[in-house]
This record gives C-alpha cells, sequence and structure tokens, in this order.
C-alpha cells in the first residue's frame, strides 16, 4: 500500500466523524434546549447527562478538525484516534439519552 492511499485512509474517517459529530451535537443541543423550555431542566437527570454528551462531540469535532488540517502524520493519526474513541462515548451516550426518552424515565 502506498504512502498516499495511507493518508488518503486516515482523513476520509476524520472527515466523517467531523459531519456525524456535528450533526449529533445539533441534537444534543436541541434536547438540552427543550428541557430548558419546558421547565424539565431541573428535575430531570438527562439535562447534565445531554451536556456531557455535548462536551465529548464538541472535543471529537476539535481533534476530527486538527487531524484533517494537519501535515504531520503521526499527529494525524494521534488526533483521528482521539476524535474516534470520544465519538464512539459520544454515540454510546446519545444511545442513553433516547433510551432514557423514549422509556421516560425522566425525574
Amino acid at each position: 500500500m502506498s504512502l498516499q492511499v495511507v493518508l488518503c485512509m486516515a482523513n476520509n474517517t476524520s472527515q466523517h466523524i467531523l459531519g456525524t459529530a456535528t450533526n449529533l451535537l445539533g441534537f444534543c443541543l436541541f434536547v438540552i434546549t427543550s428541557f430548558h423550555v419546558s421547565n424539565t431542566a431541573d428535575s430531570s437527570i438527562i439535562d447534565e447527562f445531554t451536556s456531557v454528551i455535548t462536551l465529548l462531540l464538541t472535543f471529537s469535532c476539535i481533534f476530527s478538525f486538527i487531524s484533517i488540517r494537519t501535515s504531520n502524520e503521526t499527529k494525524e493519526r494521534r488526533f483521528e484516534a482521539i476524535a474516534d474513541y470520544l465519538f464512539i462515548v459520544s454515540l454510546i451516550g446519545v444511545l442513553v439519552i433516547i433510551m432514557l426518552l423514549v422509556f421516560k424515565f425522566i425525574k
């Protein structure tokens, strides 16, 4: 496998993470806003949990962007791996949020 192919593969993943993470970030901000508008943010743990997931998604976006923009191959792979791990943890968190909303475990 040539060096050019390896470099393209790394940047492809970061671009997908960046786009998807920003979309999920919008979802989380919508959930937070919905709780604040409905005045249920004080009585629900979902609001705080969603805020943590939003923070993780934001860091995932930042590391993905840095991975795309850097010219250093080692840093590119490292930042992409960090973005990938943050993204999968955030994705699991979004799943938990959705399950909490669906099963109405709002306290």
